[in-house]
């Protein structure tokens, strides 16, 4: 199993992870240094434990809200489904009614050709 350093806060971290995804492990290191960085900066000194609580808790809020998001998402997705369904259905219902009413203006329409031509046997 692939082992990667990673440095956080100014601390450094031998970290094992699956094979490729070493990079893809480097990134959120770097993502979650930048965070607590960003908070000493606004926060000052508070310990370096409470600043890696409030950036986690940070991260956790926006991934939680990323979810929701996500969800409302695929709610409003599966309704246009729905609602795409339904209108494919009734245009399908509408041809299949069209398509009846021309089937039957052309009988009709035979029918009084035959009854004007005169033909034998008709009318």
């Amino acid at each position: 199993m692939p082992q990667v350093t990673v440095s956080i806060a100014g601390k450094s971290y031998r970290m094992a992870c699956g094979e490729g995804e070493e990079r893809h492990l480097e990134e959120l290191a770097r993502g979650l240094d930048a965070r607590i960085d960003e908070m000493r900066k606004a926060f000052g000194e508070i310990g370096d434990m409470r600043l890696h609580v409030m950036a986690a808790l940070t991260l956790s809020d926006e991934l939680a809200e990323t979810r929701r998001r996500i969800e409302t998402l695929e709610r409003e997705i599966a309704a246009q489904r729905e609602a795409a369904d339904g209108a494919a259905q009734a245009r399908l219902a509408a041809e299949s009614r069209l398509a009846e009413g021309i089937g039957r203006a052309a009988e009709r329409v035979e029918q009084i050709a035959r009854r004007l031509s005169g033909a034998p046997g008709e009318g």
